[in-house]
């Protein structure tokens, strides 16, 4: 487990900054969150930040608020230094460096589901589908299936 801090958040409107020094790091209202912050708006465990490969990644932990990257709402998102990101109604920059070896291929790291989420989701009109207990996705009536069905 390393304790080398591979970046920070920064507060907006002042604070301390918070180092980030593990490669899996939990934010949320709880006491047993790596990151704590105690909002009334922030969920138990509101959000996850992710070091993968030199990067910083986000992802909603199924939150109330949810969290936005540069003022858009996000379920999973791959961060670039100087990113805005707003976890319940707070405001913080991260600041990391990016590995010396893919300056410039951020955008290339970036995976992103275009169908994973729906345009309700997307424009923060809906709240995410949680999953169920068998960590599946609760699918709805599919016309295809019940037309190719043999039963």
């Amino acid at each position: 487990m390393s304790f080398r801090a591979n970046g920070e958040l920064v507060p907006a409107g002042g604070g301390d900054n918070i180092p980030l020094i593990r490669e899996v790091l939990t934010v949320g209202r709880r006491d047993t969150c790596d990151i704590c912050l105690k909002f009334p708006n922030v969920s138990g465990v509101h959000a996850e930040l992710n070091f993968r490969n030199g990067y910083w990644y986000i992802r909603d932990r199924n939150s109330t608020n949810g969290i936005k990257v540069n003022g858009v709402r996000v379920l999973e998102k791959i961060l670039h230094p100087k990113d805005r990101i707003t976890i319940g109604k707070r405001d913080y920059t991260i600041r990391y460096d990016l590995p010396v070896d893919h300056v410039g291929k951020l955008e290339e790291a970036q995976e992103e589901d275009i169908m994973g989420q729906s345009l309700l989701e997307k424009a923060g009109l809906e709240k995410p589908q949680r999953d169920d207990r068998r960590g599946r996705k609760p699918r709805g009536f599919d016309a295809a299936d019940f037309l190719l069905d043999d039963e």
